[in-house]
């Protein structure tokens, strides 16, 4: 026999036995909180932190989520009563199971609301409209709402996981979305001239227009806005004093003045519960109408908590009354309600299952069906999984009906093991997770085929589940949280709490990897040695630091990210050492230019080999340094910066010609500098702007011992440009002649009928008689000033002879005036000549007055 109580013990039935509740104790909380009903409290949902503070407020504020708790001093406290103690504007931050998390104080004025994010983080809004997210560790971010809202004051404000709206003194919404910071958002105005009685929030990602709703009651109505309108609901029951949407956002508990509950859809067109509340039997007025997952909500007084579910038969629904000493404070799950008491802390829940969703728009409820744990628990159910059940208990007392049980369920049986599996993950005790999982896998045994995957699955969620529900590390979250947040938020949450043993081993089970657990791990190292950094430490912290990343993380975790928190807490030597280890350099570097070391960011860019990583750092020191300090940066880097040298300068002749030119200047390099003016030059159009720019080229090159011969070429091009210039403004700027050769200029000249001016470029320049000649030639053929020409061949012996003059005439096509130059060449070329001049009477003459019979032939 069991001795472990039966899991239905505890169910309470409503609608005739089809759906049941059951309240299952998390933890125990003897001594470990004061009376609650002197704080105000608000908690994290997902099973997360609570907590408390003495700060003058004027009311308890209700929010769901880590509990957080602060006095509220409007009420007594009697001295020397049982619990903890709080010196005034601390708030405390308590695990579900009373454990203390941390402990701060407030000094930034009144508080209006504080909240928790998703990622348990605590938000504290004051009425001068400054919030603070505060971590488990104590660390806090600081934002402002404006200055418009510190002038007109905050009133009242609402958080939710990913946001805040916030209501100002003069009665408008002001919308905070996610946590960053950024500017908020003023919602449509209400149009009210008093603060609402009271108001909700529904959260973007529940409601149907994915935009935050904020729900105002105002006098008898309900007033619905958002950031497009604000519109009035037609409701008429009102006013109330609570206003509380259910976690997916479809339905909406009010209560009003009077006591009278009223569920109803969000959009006012089903009603589904009307029920007056003193008809439940409490005393005193309601301390929070919550709800209990989606399916239930769960009004509460001091000593009291009323179920309160829709019925088949009325709209006064049924109830479940659970009895407290004192007053409790409850936390909405998407599954259920954290109901926290003065010595205890319970989840009330409906009974889960695979279909369970049992939502108030199912009001068919002759279509509920009672799967996986009520099909298996319920006393008489004969389910395939019951019978499964009850099979596998048979075989372990070593009973023959084991068998005949299997036999009865065979077309079921796949079903049936999937119902045992589901139902382990929603038993809260380790003793019926495993009798279930063992009956499953009993099951599959009978099983030609089988996909086990689903068992594996949920045997390692249980194991981690079970471990952070332990009194030690309190997260109480059950099997639907557990996969809404997923393995890696809960990691997170590990780690938030300091708990890295646990977080490495649960990343190791689930086979996740451990780089987040290792460098928050390492972050808190560095930030709790901090203040006693003495020579010889940073060593000794690096030193665990990777021996640590290697054991664990398999030498794969980047040191970048711990590298830069060594640098924000000031241990810049200890940031440098943990960068040596990081094997990626584009890591690396970004950090390295934060901390200001350019020289070894430089190097690591250029040993990478990635010529865009050399190319950010270039540019980024060049914006950050001045001009003189980053050319010395990499002048000084000799061979090892050469290849970023190099790419600076083909960055810069193609983007910043200016730059270029301040880096060969102050490197000294006179030639690259004179090369780079004469590049220059021949991309300008204008003359002075030309000639200056040569003039730099001639300067540069007569710097350099080296190079007479390209100094005196620069002072010869200043000549030949100056003298274009004067030619061209002599020819009223008739003929271009500026940038031109001198070879190139002659021929204008003489194409121009500029002889003397050709001359004159001759004699200046020194070009010699073949050059001339042959220019000249070239030109007047180019004219077909053919008596110019043969002027110019009488005009003196031809320093290249006049066999040129013939080839190059016949290359032009003149044949005839080719062959009158013949007779003044060389006896021996003249019968070719006149062949190629095809004068063949005369290259026959010439043959016979020389006697050739062979080329006469």
């Amino acid at each position: 026999m069991d001795t472990v109580q039966h899991p239905s013990a505890t169910w309470e039935a409503v609608s005739n036995g089809i759906v049941f509740y059951r309240r299952q104790q998390l933890y125990t909380l003897p001594g470990k909180l004061p009376n609650i009903a002197d704080y105000l409290i608000a908690g994290c949902k997902n099973g997360g932190p609570i907590g408390m503070c003495p700060i003058q407020l004027s009311r308890i504020c209700r929010m769901r989520g880590a509990l957080a708790l602060m006095r509220d001093t409007s009420k007594l406290v009697a001295l020397g009563r049982g619990g903890p103690t709080f010196t005034k504007s601390q708030i405390q931050v308590y695990s579900p199971a009373g454990e203390g998390l941390l402990l701060f104080s407030w000094d930034q004025g009144r508080i209006v609301r504080f909240g928790w994010t998703f990622d348990e983080r605590l938000v504290v809004l004051n009425e001068e409209g400054v919030y603070r997210l505060y971590d488990l560790q104590g660390d806090y971010q600081q934002f402002s709402l404006g200055n418009e809202a510190a002038e007109l004051g905050i009133i009242d404000a609402r958080i939710h996981e990913n946001g805040l709206v916030a209501l100002t003194g003069s009665l408008t919404l002001l919308e905070v979305k996610d946590w960053e910071g950024g500017r908020p958002l003023a919602l449509a105005n209400p149009g009210i001239s008093e603060p609402p009685h009271s108001w909700a929030v529904i959260p973007p990602d529940q409601s149907i227009s994915r935009h935050v709703e904020v729900l105002l009651s105002v006098d008898a109505t309900i007033l619905a806005v958002d950031n497009l309108e604000s519109a009035d609901q037609r409701v008429a029951r009102g006013p109330f004093l609570h206003v509380s949407p259910s976690p997916n956002g479809k339905f909406l508990a009010l209560l009003t003045f009077s006591g009278l509950l009223w569920v109803v859809s969000s959009d006012f067109q089903r009603e589904l519960v009307v029920l007056d509340t003193a008809t439940v039997g409490a005393e005193g007025p309601v301390n929070q109408v919550e709800w209990c997952g989606n399916d239930a909500v769960l009004v509460t007084w001091n000593d009291l908590a009323s179920l309160i579910l829709p019925s088949r038969d009325n709209l006064a629904g049924e109830t479940l009354r659970y009895l407290y000493f004192g007053a409790t404070f409850v936390v909405t799950e998407a599954d259920g309600a954290r109901v926290i008491g003065q010595d205890v802390c319970d989840f009330i829940q409906k009974v889960p299952g695979k279909f369970a969703l049992w939502y108030f728009s199912q009001v068919n409820f002759d279509m509920l069906r009672t799967v996986s744990s009520v099909s298996i628990f319920h006393p008489g159910s004969t389910s395939s999984s019951a019978i499964l059940f009850a099979a596998w208990e048979s075989f372990i007392q070593r009973s023959p009906k084991a068998d005949e049980n299997i036999r009865s369920i065979r077309s079921d049986l796949a079903a049936a093991v999937n119902e045992c599996i589901d139902a382990a993950g929603h038993e809260w005790d380790p003793h019926w997770q495993r009798k279930l999982l063992s009956a499953a896998k009993f099951g599959w045994g009978f099983l030609d085929l089988y996909n086990p995957t689903d068992f594996i699955a949920m045997g390692q969620a249980l194991k981690v589940l079970n471990a952070v529900r332990f009194y030690e590390i309190g997260i109480p979250l059950t099997y639907s949280e557990y996969q809404y947040v997923s393995p890696a938020h809960l990691i997170n949450r590990l780690t938030s709490r300091n708990l890295h043993l646990l977080a490495i081993r649960v990343s190791s089970f689930l086979s996740l990897k451990p780089d987040v657990v290792l460098k928050h791990w390492a972050s808190v190292k560095i930030a709790r040695s901090k203040s006693s950094a003495v020579d010889g430490e940073d060593d000794e912290v690096c030193r665990l630091i990777v021996d640590k990343f290697e054991q664990l993380g398999g030498g794969e975790v980047s040191y970048a990210d711990i590298s830069r928190r060594a640098w924000e807490v000031g241990r810049t030597g200890l940031a440098t050492k943990l960068l040596d280890h990081e094997t990626r350099a584009s890591d690396q570097v970004p950090l390295l230019l934060t901390m200001k070391e350019d020289k070894l960011a430089l190097v690591k860019a250029v040993d990478s080999g990635d010529t865009d990583l050399v190319y950010h750092v270039l540019l980024h020191l060049h914006k950050r340094l001045p001009l003189g300090s980053f050319f010395k940066l990499i002048e000084d880097g000799g061979d090892q910066l050469a290849p970023a040298s190099k790419l600076l300068q083909v960055y810069a002749r193609e983007q910043n010609r200016e730059m270029l030119r301040d880096f060969y200047y102050s490197d000294d390099r006179r030639v690259e500098s004179a090369t780079l003016a004469l590049d220059e030059a021949a991309q300008m159009t204008d003359p002075h702007a030309v000639m200056t720019a040569v003039n730099a080229a001639e300067k540069f090159f007569s710097e350099d011992k080296d190079r007479p011969f390209e100094a005196k070429m620069m002072n010869e091009s200043v000549r030949l440009l100056a003298l274009q210039q004067q030619y061209e403004k002599d020819s009223d700027g008739k003929v271009k002649f500026f940038g031109q050769s001198v070879s190139e200029t002659i021929r204008t000249c003489i194409s121009n009928s500029m002889s003397k001016k050709a001359d004159r470029v001759k004699s200046e320049f020194k070009v010699p008689d073949k050059r001339f000649w042959y220019l000249k030639l070239h030109a007047l053929t180019a004219m077909r000033d053919f008596d110019a020409l043969d002027a110019f061949a009488r005009s003196r012996r031809s320093p290249i002879g006049y066999e040129a003059f013939v080839r190059h005439l016949v290359e032009a096509g003149h044949l005839k005036q080719a062959a009158s130059y013949v007779m003044r060449c060389d006896g021996p070329k003249r019968v070719g000549l006149y062949v190629l001049c095809e004068d063949w009477r005369s290259a026959g003459r010439e043959c016979k007055e020389r006697g050739d019979k062979k080329g006469m032939e």
